[in-house]
């Protein structure tokens, strides 16, 4: 693997400027099977540091992609050998994990990300085509921009959450702050090409076609609708869901994966892309275009629909009782570090001079991460070297969803269970960069 500047071409007319893997965006698939040990070289050719991420795996944290839990970076202009056994199978992906800040150059605002495939000793079900789709924004700029719509994520505002967030915002306000700053894009891609102008997934009438699709956004959550068509969900995050269900639309957070077989039963040449009118125009789309049909690639705007992860795990039997619970609230400080917000977990902002806080939990013990969140912010949260399992949300226990990322509504509650096995230090984060970067992050330390 080489880390190095280089140029994407979106398309004839857009070239962007970023650092890839092996000079490509998204870099090159990589396909392990589970459990068969792997030597990976990492050659950095750039003047910084950087660090490499195997997120979604369950890996010693030398090697995992964090300096907060003491993985050592790949030196500029030099090189480090990574090895690791690949686990769990599934859909993973790996990707930059420096800091950013406020320099739109580093870290995941780059083209720095690229699918991991990690095969199983058993293949379930069958399709007769696998497609991989990044999903990625390019040249980014700052600004104080309104917030995202919410609407789309099932559950409910608390009403205490929500008085306790917008009393902070007024309050903030009144004292002549300016909101926060945001993260917009001027070009969008999939697979590092701009709509209508990369090579279209050609399928043919009957087919059974996996999609799979990573969002290597730095800060966005993405939809994705293909008219005349639906998705039938069989994994998150790489992890089989307990209940396979179809929905018109994907709604994937900043570093979700979603995994979904599509019936090609509607012929024609379509396309598939972002449900926001700008976004899509600007790029985010890619072309479906059935065998013998040709013609301008058409696009229906779908029914709104709602995404609800409860309608993918399992109904009935609640999660067993955790034996520790760590209770955490979120609220943001508007505007607090020179422009920037400031984001807190139990009034506390990461501090990266210092790695802390850190909290300390036994080696077996099942933990359930309890969250209510006191801000307006969709927060899709990362936990490294281990799966969760997510037993409340949107007002409702549940069971049985492994995750590695999931996203925490804006004034919503959340749990998440997960077993302390993974020896060290794990790094919990929400996976938007502006917020990890500006204190949204703790360490977990397993003795």
């Amino acid at each position: 693997m080489r880390i190095a500047r280089g140029r994407v071409e979106l398309a004839p007319d857009t070239l962007v400027s970023t650092t890839t893997y092996n000079g490509q965006f998204p870099g090159p698939l990589l396909r392990f099977t589970e459990g068969r040990p792997v030597v990976i070289d990492v050659h950095n050719d750039t003047d910084t540091p950087e660090l490499v991420h195997w997120h979604g795996q369950v890996v010693p944290a030398e090697v995992d992609g964090a300096s907060e839990e003491g993985t050592p970076y790949v030196p500029a202009r030099g090189m480090r050998r990574l090895s690791f056994t690949p686990g769990p199978s599934g859909f993973r992906f790996y990707h930059t994990h420096v800091a950013a800040l406020g320099d739109l150059a580093r870290g995941t605002y780059t083209g720095q990300a690229g699918p991991v495939h990690i095969e199983p000793k058993i293949h379930p079900g069958a399709y007769d085509q696998e497609v991989f789709l990044a999903l990625k924004e390019f040249e980014p700029s700052l600004s104080h921009g309104g917030d995202m719509a919410q609407d789309f994520l099932a559950g409910s505002p608390v009403p205490k959450l929500r008085r306790q967030g917008k009393q902070a915002m007024a309050d903030s306000l009144a004292r002549g702050m300016p909101h926060g700053y945001e993260v917009g894009y001027r070009v969008f891609s999939v697979n590092g090409r701009k709509l209508g102008h990369g090579e279209p997934v050609r399928v043919k009438s009957g087919q059974r076609v996996l999609f799979h699709v990573l969002n290597a956004s730095a800060t966005e959550i993405r939809s994705l609708a293909l008219p005349g068509h639906t998705f039938k969900v069989v994994a998150l995050d790489g992890n089989p869901v307990p209940r396979p269900a179809e929905v018109p639309v994907l709604w994937i957070g900043t570093a979700e994966r979603v995994s979904a077989l599509v019936e090609m039963d509607h012929p024609g040449v379509w396309v598939l892309g972002d449900l926001s009118d700008d976004d899509r125009n600007n790029g985010l789309g890619t072309v479906v275009e059935y065998a013998g049909r040709t013609g301008t690639p058409q696009w229906r705007t779908p029914s709104r629909s709602i995404w609800d992860y409860r309608t993918f795990a399992r109904a009935g039997t609640p999660a067993r009782r955790p034996d520790r619970t760590i209770d955490l609230l979120v609220e943001k400080r508007n505007a607090a570090d020179k422009g920037f917000n400031v984001w807190t977990l139990n009034g506390t902002p990461f501090s990266m001079h210092t790695d802390t806080p850190v909290l300390d939990v036994e080696r077996g013990t099942r933990y359930r991460m309890r969250f209510r969140n006191a801000t307006d912010d969709i927060h899709p949260v990362h936990l490294h070297r281990h799966t969760f399992e997510v037993t409340h949300i949107a007002g409702t226990p549940t069971h049985g969803l492994r995750k590695d990322v999931v996203m925490l509504g804006g004034y919503q509650t959340l749990a998440l269970d997960f077993t302390a096995d993974q020896p060290g230090l794990s790094l919990f984060h929400c996976h938007q960069q502006l917020h990890m970067d500006y204190g949204f992050m703790l360490l977990l330390h397993c003795a």
